[in-house]
Protein backbone atom coordinates (compact mmCIF):
# COMPACT_ATOMS: atom_id res chain seq x y z
CA UNK A 1 0.00 0.00 0.00
CA UNK A 2 1.09 3.45 -0.60
CA UNK A 3 2.20 6.32 1.64
CA UNK A 4 1.00 9.97 0.72
CA UNK A 5 3.62 12.31 1.12
CA UNK A 6 2.90 16.46 0.66
CA UNK A 7 5.37 18.89 2.09
CA UNK A 8 8.47 18.27 4.46
CA UNK A 9 10.80 20.77 5.43
CA UNK A 10 14.62 20.22 4.64
CA UNK A 11 15.93 18.22 7.43
CA UNK A 12 18.98 15.53 8.01
CA UNK A 13 16.40 12.87 7.64
CA UNK A 14 14.99 14.50 4.08
CA UNK A 15 18.87 14.49 2.84
CA UNK A 16 19.07 10.75 3.20
CA UNK A 17 15.81 9.83 2.30
CA UNK A 18 16.90 11.53 -0.92
CA UNK A 19 20.09 9.85 -1.55
CA UNK A 20 18.47 6.51 -1.01
CA UNK A 21 16.23 7.20 -3.31
CA UNK A 22 19.07 8.64 -6.20
CA UNK A 23 20.61 5.44 -5.56
CA UNK A 24 17.32 3.26 -6.40
CA UNK A 25 16.77 5.21 -9.53
CA UNK A 26 20.61 5.03 -10.80
CA UNK A 27 20.22 1.38 -9.88
CA UNK A 28 16.96 1.60 -12.29
CA UNK A 29 17.59 0.50 -16.08
CA UNK A 30 14.17 -1.04 -17.60
CA UNK A 31 12.72 0.21 -20.34
CA UNK A 32 9.87 1.46 -19.25
CA UNK A 33 6.60 0.75 -21.42
CA UNK A 34 4.38 3.55 -20.85
CA UNK A 35 0.53 4.36 -21.99
CA UNK A 36 0.19 8.19 -22.33
CA UNK A 37 -3.44 9.42 -22.20
CA UNK A 38 -4.05 12.64 -24.40
CA UNK A 39 -0.78 11.93 -25.76
CA UNK A 40 -2.15 13.63 -28.85
CA UNK A 41 -2.20 17.40 -27.20
CA UNK A 42 -0.17 20.05 -25.64
CA UNK A 43 1.41 18.83 -22.61
CA UNK A 44 1.33 15.09 -23.77
CA UNK A 45 2.82 15.31 -27.09
CA UNK A 46 5.80 16.75 -25.10
CA UNK A 47 5.69 13.62 -22.52
CA UNK A 48 5.86 11.49 -25.15
CA UNK A 49 8.65 13.45 -26.60
CA UNK A 50 10.63 12.99 -22.67
CA UNK A 51 9.32 9.70 -22.65
CA UNK A 52 11.09 8.52 -25.91
CA UNK A 53 14.66 11.30 -25.30
CA UNK A 54 14.64 9.48 -21.89
CA UNK A 55 14.79 5.84 -23.55
CA UNK A 56 11.40 4.80 -22.30
CA UNK A 57 8.21 3.33 -24.87
CA UNK A 58 5.15 5.42 -24.89
CA UNK A 59 1.85 4.42 -26.40
CA UNK A 60 -0.22 6.84 -27.06
CA UNK A 61 -4.56 6.35 -26.77
CA UNK A 62 -6.31 9.66 -27.59
CA UNK A 63 -9.66 10.13 -28.74
CA UNK A 64 -8.57 13.04 -31.24
CA UNK A 65 -11.51 15.09 -30.36
CA UNK A 66 -9.22 18.08 -29.11
CA UNK A 67 -5.75 16.61 -30.43
CA UNK A 68 -4.05 16.02 -33.43
CA UNK A 69 -2.75 12.90 -35.07
CA UNK A 70 0.50 14.72 -36.53
CA UNK A 71 1.55 16.25 -33.37
CA UNK A 72 2.33 12.39 -32.06
CA UNK A 73 6.32 11.25 -32.12
CA UNK A 74 6.07 9.04 -35.32
CA UNK A 75 8.28 6.46 -32.55
CA UNK A 76 5.00 6.46 -30.11
CA UNK A 77 2.56 3.44 -30.73
CA UNK A 78 -1.36 5.14 -31.17
CA UNK A 79 -4.40 3.93 -30.42
CA UNK A 80 -7.46 5.68 -31.12
CA UNK A 81 -10.07 5.79 -28.46
CA UNK A 82 -11.20 7.07 -25.10
CA UNK A 83 -9.81 6.05 -21.82
CA UNK A 84 -13.04 5.19 -20.86
CA UNK A 85 -13.38 2.64 -23.09
CA UNK A 86 -12.46 -0.17 -20.99
CA UNK A 87 -12.24 -2.73 -23.12
CA UNK A 88 -9.77 -1.24 -25.55
CA UNK A 89 -7.55 0.31 -22.10
CA UNK A 90 -6.94 -3.40 -20.77
CA UNK A 91 -6.03 -4.69 -24.75
CA UNK A 92 -3.58 -2.20 -24.81
CA UNK A 93 -2.54 -2.82 -21.07
CA UNK A 94 -1.60 -6.49 -21.97
CA UNK A 95 -0.97 -6.01 -25.67
CA UNK A 96 2.10 -3.57 -24.82
CA UNK A 97 2.96 -4.76 -21.38
CA UNK A 98 2.01 -1.00 -19.85
CA UNK A 99 4.62 -0.83 -16.38
CA UNK A 100 3.07 3.16 -15.77
CA UNK A 101 0.38 4.97 -17.18
CA UNK A 102 0.64 9.29 -17.78
CA UNK A 103 -2.89 10.56 -18.01
CA UNK A 104 -3.42 13.67 -19.52
CA UNK A 105 -6.93 13.07 -21.19
CA UNK A 106 -9.34 15.48 -20.42
CA UNK A 107 -10.87 18.77 -20.69
CA UNK A 108 -8.94 21.96 -19.31
CA UNK A 109 -11.32 24.99 -19.80
CA UNK A 110 -12.12 26.84 -16.74
CA UNK A 111 -15.56 29.05 -17.57
CA UNK A 112 -16.65 25.77 -19.62
CA UNK A 113 -16.50 23.64 -16.85
CA UNK A 114 -18.61 26.49 -15.15
CA UNK A 115 -21.34 26.75 -18.28
CA UNK A 116 -20.81 22.75 -18.40
CA UNK A 117 -19.85 21.56 -15.21
CA UNK A 118 -21.63 17.96 -15.96
CA UNK A 119 -18.64 17.73 -18.94
CA UNK A 120 -15.81 18.47 -16.72
CA UNK A 121 -17.18 15.72 -14.26
CA UNK A 122 -17.38 13.01 -17.02
CA UNK A 123 -14.38 13.46 -19.18
CA UNK A 124 -11.96 14.50 -15.53
CA UNK A 125 -13.76 12.43 -12.67
CA UNK A 126 -16.11 9.48 -14.17
CA UNK A 127 -13.76 8.27 -16.76
CA UNK A 128 -10.28 8.82 -14.59
CA UNK A 129 -12.29 6.41 -12.05
CA UNK A 130 -12.51 3.93 -15.34
CA UNK A 131 -9.07 4.42 -16.62
CA UNK A 132 -7.37 3.85 -12.55
CA UNK A 133 -9.79 0.60 -12.67
CA UNK A 134 -8.56 -0.75 -16.01
CA UNK A 135 -5.28 0.11 -14.39
CA UNK A 136 -5.10 -1.79 -11.26
CA UNK A 137 -7.05 -4.98 -12.72
CA UNK A 138 -4.83 -5.02 -15.36
CA UNK A 139 -1.57 -5.23 -13.05
CA UNK A 140 -0.21 -1.26 -13.51
CA UNK A 141 1.11 -0.06 -10.34
CA UNK A 142 2.18 3.19 -11.33
CA UNK A 143 0.59 6.35 -12.53
CA UNK A 144 1.28 10.45 -13.23
CA UNK A 145 -1.95 12.28 -13.22
CA UNK A 146 -1.95 15.95 -14.89
CA UNK A 147 -3.32 17.60 -12.16
CA UNK A 148 -3.58 21.50 -11.77
CA UNK A 149 -2.93 24.52 -9.07
CA UNK A 150 -7.24 25.42 -9.32
CA UNK A 151 -7.47 22.62 -6.98
CA UNK A 152 -6.27 25.40 -4.72
CA UNK A 153 -8.87 27.95 -5.55
CA UNK A 154 -8.56 31.14 -4.80
CA UNK A 155 -5.24 30.20 -1.36
CA UNK A 156 -5.19 32.83 1.06
CA UNK A 157 -1.03 33.86 0.20
CA UNK A 158 1.21 32.88 -2.59
CA UNK A 159 3.50 31.10 -2.95
CA UNK A 160 1.37 28.12 -2.65
CA UNK A 161 2.20 24.88 -1.01
CA UNK A 162 1.07 21.13 -1.63
CA UNK A 163 0.02 21.64 2.33
CA UNK A 164 -2.22 24.09 2.18
CA UNK A 165 -6.45 23.65 1.82
CA UNK A 166 -7.82 22.29 -1.35
CA UNK A 167 -11.21 25.07 -1.80
CA UNK A 168 -11.64 25.02 -5.43
CA UNK A 169 -14.25 27.60 -6.91
CA UNK A 170 -14.75 25.48 -10.31
CA UNK A 171 -15.92 22.56 -11.70
CA UNK A 172 -12.56 22.09 -13.49
CA UNK A 173 -10.71 22.51 -10.25
CA UNK A 174 -13.20 20.17 -8.19
CA UNK A 175 -12.85 17.17 -10.71
CA UNK A 176 -8.86 17.36 -10.97
CA UNK A 177 -9.16 17.13 -7.02
CA UNK A 178 -11.47 14.09 -7.05
CA UNK A 179 -9.29 12.37 -9.30
CA UNK A 180 -6.65 12.96 -6.86
CA UNK A 181 -9.02 11.98 -3.86
CA UNK A 182 -9.52 8.78 -5.95
CA UNK A 183 -5.79 7.97 -6.59
CA UNK A 184 -5.16 8.17 -2.75
CA UNK A 185 -7.97 5.92 -2.02
CA UNK A 186 -6.42 3.37 -4.65
CA UNK A 187 -2.90 3.73 -3.33
CA UNK A 188 -3.85 2.76 0.39
CA UNK A 189 -6.09 -0.26 -1.42
CA UNK A 190 -4.01 -1.16 -3.76
CA UNK A 191 -0.48 -2.15 -5.01
CA UNK A 192 -0.36 1.31 -6.51
CA UNK A 193 1.31 4.34 -6.27
CA UNK A 194 0.98 7.32 -8.13
CA UNK A 195 2.18 11.05 -8.07
CA UNK A 196 -0.38 13.86 -9.11
CA UNK A 197 1.73 17.13 -9.99
CA UNK A 198 -0.56 20.35 -10.17
CA UNK A 199 0.18 22.64 -12.86
CA UNK A 200 0.16 26.19 -12.85
CA UNK A 201 0.32 27.97 -16.11
CA UNK A 202 2.40 25.83 -18.83
CA UNK A 203 3.44 27.75 -22.13
CA UNK A 204 6.13 27.75 -24.64
CA UNK A 205 6.80 24.89 -27.08
CA UNK A 206 9.42 21.86 -27.81
CA UNK A 207 13.00 23.95 -28.31
CA UNK A 208 13.69 21.25 -31.06
CA UNK A 209 10.13 22.51 -32.56
CA UNK A 210 8.66 19.35 -32.66
CA UNK A 211 5.45 20.12 -31.27
CA UNK A 212 3.42 23.17 -29.69
CA UNK A 213 0.17 24.23 -28.31
CA UNK A 214 -1.77 23.76 -31.17
CA UNK A 215 -5.45 23.25 -30.03
CA UNK A 216 -8.19 26.06 -32.15
CA UNK A 217 -9.26 28.42 -29.37
CA UNK A 218 -6.79 27.93 -26.66
CA UNK A 219 -6.90 30.07 -23.79
CA UNK A 220 -3.39 30.60 -22.55
CA UNK A 221 -2.15 34.37 -22.57
CA UNK A 222 0.81 33.35 -24.55
CA UNK A 223 -0.82 31.10 -27.33
CA UNK A 224 -3.12 34.44 -27.27
CA UNK A 225 -0.01 36.82 -27.77
CA UNK A 226 1.64 34.57 -30.10
CA UNK A 227 -1.34 34.17 -32.30
CA UNK A 228 -1.41 38.16 -32.47
CA UNK A 229 2.10 38.50 -32.88
CA UNK A 230 1.55 36.81 -36.05
CA UNK A 231 -1.49 38.68 -37.28
CA UNK A 232 -3.99 35.78 -36.46
CA UNK A 233 -5.67 38.51 -33.77
CA UNK A 234 -6.36 41.77 -33.61
CA UNK A 235 -4.95 42.44 -30.23
CA UNK A 236 -4.73 40.45 -26.87
CA UNK A 237 -7.66 41.44 -23.97
CA UNK A 238 -5.86 42.51 -20.84
CA UNK A 239 -8.40 41.30 -18.12
CA UNK A 240 -8.30 43.92 -15.10
CA UNK A 241 -5.88 46.49 -14.08
CA UNK A 242 -6.46 47.42 -10.37
CA UNK A 243 -4.93 43.72 -9.01
CA UNK A 244 -2.60 44.66 -5.71
CA UNK A 245 0.34 43.69 -8.53
CA UNK A 246 3.17 45.92 -8.97
CA UNK A 247 1.51 46.91 -12.42
CA UNK A 248 -2.21 46.09 -11.48
CA UNK A 249 -2.43 42.87 -13.69
CA UNK A 250 -2.56 39.19 -12.83
CA UNK A 251 0.67 37.42 -12.05
CA UNK A 252 1.10 33.84 -12.56
CA UNK A 253 3.75 31.37 -12.78
CA UNK A 254 4.55 30.06 -15.92
CA UNK A 255 6.73 27.04 -16.65
CA UNK A 256 8.03 25.76 -19.91
CA UNK A 257 6.17 23.08 -21.32
CA UNK A 258 9.39 20.86 -22.00
CA UNK A 259 10.34 21.35 -18.08
CA UNK A 260 7.04 20.00 -17.30
CA UNK A 261 7.11 17.18 -19.73
CA UNK A 262 11.08 16.43 -17.57
CA UNK A 263 9.19 16.31 -14.20
CA UNK A 264 6.83 13.77 -15.41
CA UNK A 265 9.54 11.29 -16.57
CA UNK A 266 11.25 12.18 -13.24
CA UNK A 267 8.06 11.41 -11.50
CA UNK A 268 7.59 7.80 -13.39
CA UNK A 269 11.33 7.08 -12.44
CA UNK A 270 10.60 8.59 -8.41
CA UNK A 271 7.66 5.88 -8.51
CA UNK A 272 9.37 2.44 -9.71
CA UNK A 273 12.24 3.13 -7.60
CA UNK A 274 10.34 3.46 -4.47
CA UNK A 275 6.72 1.88 -4.71
CA UNK A 276 5.94 2.32 -1.50
CA UNK A 277 5.06 5.93 -2.25
CA UNK A 278 3.03 8.15 -3.56
CA UNK A 279 3.14 11.90 -4.66
CA UNK A 280 1.05 15.40 -4.83
CA UNK A 281 3.48 17.63 -6.24
CA UNK A 282 3.19 21.58 -7.45
CA UNK A 283 4.91 22.28 -10.92
CA UNK A 284 6.00 25.81 -11.49
CA UNK A 285 9.26 27.85 -11.38
CA UNK A 286 8.45 29.62 -8.21
CA UNK A 287 8.10 33.02 -9.12
CA UNK A 288 6.03 34.90 -11.53
CA UNK A 289 4.90 37.28 -13.99
CA UNK A 290 2.16 39.82 -14.38
CA UNK A 291 -0.29 39.89 -17.72
CA UNK A 292 1.66 43.53 -19.00
CA UNK A 293 5.14 41.64 -18.47
CA UNK A 294 4.26 38.40 -20.71
CA UNK A 295 3.08 41.01 -23.30
CA UNK A 296 6.28 43.16 -22.66
CA UNK A 297 8.30 39.93 -23.59
CA UNK A 298 6.64 39.20 -26.96
CA UNK A 299 7.19 43.46 -27.67
CA UNK A 300 10.80 42.28 -27.24
CA UNK A 301 11.46 39.09 -29.06
CA UNK A 302 9.51 40.41 -32.23
CA UNK A 303 10.44 44.02 -31.85
CA UNK A 304 6.97 45.00 -32.54
CA UNK A 305 3.97 45.98 -29.80
CA UNK A 306 1.16 44.42 -29.41
CA UNK A 307 -2.21 45.84 -29.18
CA UNK A 308 -3.58 45.74 -25.86
CA UNK A 309 -7.40 45.66 -24.84
CA UNK A 310 -8.35 46.50 -21.56
CA UNK A 311 -11.06 45.17 -19.90
CA UNK A 312 -12.55 44.41 -16.67
CA UNK A 313 -11.62 41.45 -14.17
CA UNK A 314 -13.07 38.14 -15.11
CA UNK A 315 -14.68 36.60 -11.52
CA UNK A 316 -12.71 34.10 -9.51
CA UNK A 317 -9.28 35.38 -10.65
CA UNK A 318 -6.62 35.85 -8.01
CA UNK A 319 -4.19 39.25 -7.64
CA UNK A 320 -1.43 36.06 -8.01
CA UNK A 321 -0.80 32.60 -8.27
CA UNK A 322 2.72 31.18 -7.54
CA UNK A 323 3.88 27.55 -6.97
CA UNK A 324 5.95 26.88 -4.00
CA UNK A 325 8.10 24.15 -6.08
CA UNK A 326 10.55 23.24 -3.00
CA UNK A 327 9.16 19.87 -2.43
CA UNK A 328 9.64 19.16 -6.26
CA UNK A 329 13.14 19.85 -6.35
CA UNK A 330 13.85 17.87 -3.02
CA UNK A 331 12.35 14.46 -3.66
CA UNK A 332 13.28 14.35 -7.56
CA UNK A 333 16.01 16.64 -7.87
CA UNK A 334 14.10 18.65 -10.45
CA UNK A 335 16.01 21.14 -12.17
CA UNK A 336 14.28 23.59 -14.83
CA UNK A 337 16.24 24.01 -18.11
CA UNK A 338 13.87 26.62 -19.37
CA UNK A 339 13.33 28.87 -16.46
CA UNK A 340 13.54 32.36 -18.98
CA UNK A 341 10.44 34.67 -20.05
CA UNK A 342 11.97 35.76 -23.20
CA UNK A 343 13.18 31.90 -24.59
CA UNK A 344 9.57 30.74 -23.38
CA UNK A 345 8.23 32.98 -25.67
CA UNK A 346 11.02 32.76 -28.67
CA UNK A 347 10.12 28.92 -28.49
CA UNK A 348 6.29 29.54 -28.66
CA UNK A 349 6.56 31.98 -31.40
CA UNK A 350 8.87 29.46 -33.38
CA UNK A 351 5.99 27.04 -32.87
CA UNK A 352 3.66 29.36 -33.91
CA UNK A 353 4.85 29.84 -37.02
CA UNK A 354 5.67 26.44 -38.04
CA UNK A 355 2.10 25.84 -36.92
CA UNK A 356 1.01 28.11 -39.44
CA UNK A 357 3.13 26.00 -42.30
CA UNK A 358 1.19 22.65 -40.93
CA UNK A 359 -2.55 23.80 -40.72
CA UNK A 360 -2.18 26.56 -43.41
CA UNK A 361 -4.17 29.21 -42.04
Amino acid sequence: MGRLFLFSNVDKAKLVDRAAWVWKKNKMTKKLNVLVTGGAGYIGSHAVLALIDAGHRPIVIDNLVTGFRWAIADEATFYEGDVSDSELVRKIISEQAIDAIMHFAGSVVVPESVENPLKYYNNNTAKSRSLIESAVSGGVRHMIFSSTAATYGIPESSPVREDMPTIPINPYGTSKLMTEMMLRDVAAAHDFNYCALRYFNVAGADPLCRTGQSTIGATHLLKIAVEAALGKRASVSVFGTDYATEDGTGVRDYIHVSDLASAHVIALEALVADPERSHTLNCGYGHGYSVLQVLDAVDRVTNNRLSRKFEGRRAGDPDALISDNIAIKERFGWQPQYDDLDQIVQHALAWERRLTDIQGT
